[in-house]
């Protein structure tokens, strides 16, 4: 026991601060790698990764040879194949990585009052196409830029107005099939193509329409809105999360908080420097004589 504390000092008496930061470093980089693949097929995948990391290891340790040359040899495949099956996730991490935030808020920002209307007329449309049985996906687009998906698509550029958005899901209309695009509270495009989702664990059985918001908000920060053609229900997708059966109060509540989150953060990363120097020059002030 005596030896063990003895040990126990002498490591920490060796720790410095720039070791502290190490661990900070990669403890916040690991939480947040397990918050981006919460939820999603990439948990099974690094699970059986970890599994065939613990047999390497252990070849390793018994001296496998025959199992060591396998995993020698196909090193280079399974780090290609590691790149491609977390594609989606290492997108969505380098995407969040690179986002402009403060930037976005300086070149542009909008205040709540055109937010709400647009969620108001957002659900005016929805109501009326869950009355007619019309199948819906309304795409908000937050901080992670939509322009592949809307090219996809048939450019727009009008005003969002449920009379619109009716119009584009009617059931004879050409685009009623695809997904609108709605950026900086306008209809950028419409008739879009999302990518599908895989079957994800918990989320029950899915139409295509609520496989597809699953597939963009796993590759984006985006907000989608789903009418179901076959029961009426109106549903809300959001970072992998799919909620269903929502009434209109709820849904406002929901796509308001969702829509002005992104704007608060960049007024409060923009206005934080603000704070900071007037507090600099107030206690340079008090020093003053």
């Amino acid at each position: 026991m005596s030896d063990f504390l003895r040990t126990a000092g002498i490591f920490l008496h060796n720790i410095g601060i720039r070791d502290v930061i190490d661990v900070l470093i990669v403890a916040f980089l690991l939480y947040q790698l397990f918050k981006l693949i919460r939820g999603t097929q990439a948990v099974q995948l690094l699970v059986g990764l970890a599994v065939l990391l613990t047999i390497g290891l252990l070849a390793q340790v018994f001296q496998l040879r025959l199992v060591q040359f396998i995993f020698v040899n196909a090193g280079q495949a399974i780090l290609i194949a590691v790149i491609v099956l977390f594609q989606p996730e290492l997108r969505r991490a380098l995407d969040q990585v690179g986002r402009l935030g403060t930037v976005r808020f300086v070149l542009g920002r909008h205040p709540p009052e055109p937010t709400v209307h647009m969620v108001q007329e957002v659900i005016r449309a929805a109501g009326t196409l869950r009355e007619q049985r019309n199948g819906a996906l309304i795409v908000f687009e937050r901080e992670t830029g939509l322009e592949n998906v809307a090219l996809s698509g048939v450019r727009v550029d009008g005003e969002v107005t449920a009379e619109i958005l009716t119009t584009v899901f009617f059931e004879g209309s050409p685009l009623h099939d695809g997904a609108v695009i709605i950026r900086d509270h306008r209809l950028v495009a419409a008739g879009c193509v999302l990518p599908l989702a895989e079957a994800l664990p918990g989320t029950g059985r899915m139409g295509t329409r609520h496989r597809a918001a699953l597939g963009l908000t796993l590759q984006s920060d985006a907000v989608i809105l789903i009418v179901s053609e076959e029961t009426g229900l109106v549903s809300l997708a959001n970072a992998g999360k799919l909620y269903r059966g929502l009434d209109d109060a709820k849904l406002q509540e929901m796509l308001t908080n969702l829509m002005l989150r992104p704007i608060a953060r960049r007024a409060g990363a923009a206005i934080r420097p603000l704070v900071r120097s007037g507090a600099a020059i107030r206690a340079l002030g008090r020093r003053s004589p």
